[in-house]
């Protein structure tokens, strides 16, 4: 751990704390962070899916494991200053695993880490059909990665997707169980009822993150609204991938309608702005810097 990373760590915990409704997007590469923190953003969340869904064409069913979502968290850590919240869905496996999953993640620059307490393979949380474990293994999970990590200002995410499958009262008690277990944050997937929404931070006392699914079950509310409501952390995990998704269709549908793409600024970013993006006056300059000389 360098000073540095336990600097970054203390601040992000001490703005969850304040719970003001803090604005996270989630990326899926290290581009898609460098865009979130150019856009002014103050953290960003590593997604599980997005990771799935870009790296592999594939939907969010558990096809990920340890070594892919730590590289791709040391990627984004070398490309951005931000705190960086990393989706470990399950933890990938049980307690033991999961005080690995800690580990590595946390060497890898993450400053969160998430753990769900789905059944493995786990699923979208806005998917149909899930499962979770029973509460005393989640709890477990838990206390394991308390115990796993290395600087105290990590912060361990836990999230239930209980309301799905016991219903929103059971979820409410699975938190409160998790509190207890030492979660610094509590996360309670797939809230439908704008009344559940409005009552939940005022029932647990701990920092609450709220997920805005664009097309899920949640209903959107204002980043204002939620932070007047109390919650630490408003998640946008996938606004960033399904604005990639809807450019590329819209840039390739006219290079295949017109068999052309000009440096359409309402098509394609332009070729100065994708240097910019990725640093490369830096390079550059490091380039003339370190060249030979005679």
């Amino acid at each position: 751990m360098t000073t540095s990373s336990a600097a970054r760590r203390a601040a992000f915990r001490a703005k969850v704390n304040a719970r003001q409704g803090l604005l996270v997007p989630g990326a899926f590469n290290a581009m898609s962070a460098r865009i979130i923190e150019d856009a002014g953003f103050e953290a960003l969340y590593l997604t599980g899916a997005g990771v799935t869904n870009m790296s592999l064409g594939l939907p969010d069913l558990g096809f990920i494991g340890l070594h892919e979502i730590a590289e791709h968290t040391a990627r984004v850590r070398d490309a951005i200053e931000l705190p960086i919240i990393v989706d470990a869905d399950t933890g990938f496996g049980n307690a033991l695993n999961v005080r690995r999953t800690i580990r590595t993640l946390e060497r890898s620059g993450a400053d969160a880490v998430q753990l769900e307490d789905q059944i493995m393979p786990k699923k979208c949380g806005h998917f149909a059909g899930k499962e979770v474990i029973s509460t005393s293994e989640m709890l477990g999970k838990i206390q394991a990665a308390v115990d796993a990590r290395e600087d105290e200002n990590l912060l361990i995410i836990a999230r239930t997707d209980a309301a799905a499958v016991h219903g929103i009262e059971a979820a409410i008690e699975r938190g409160q169980r998790f509190v207890e277990a030492g979660a610094d944050v509590l996360f309670i997937e797939a809230t439908e009822s704008l009344t559940d929404i409005e009552r939940l931070p005022g029932l647990i006392d701990i920092p609450q993150l709220i997920n805005i699914v664009i097309g899920g079950k949640t209903p959107t509310q204002s980043r204002e609204k939620l932070a007047g409501l109390g919650y630490s952390i408003v998640l946008y995990a996938n606004a960033a991938l399904q604005g990639a998704v809807l450019g590329m269709q819209r840039a390739l549908g006219t290079l295949q309608a017109q068999g052309r793409l000009d440096e359409d600024a309402t098509l394609v970013a332009p070729f100065s702005e994708r240097q910019r993006l990725v640093n490369k006056p830096l390079y550059d300059a490091l380039d003339k810097k370190y060249a030979a000389r005679d």
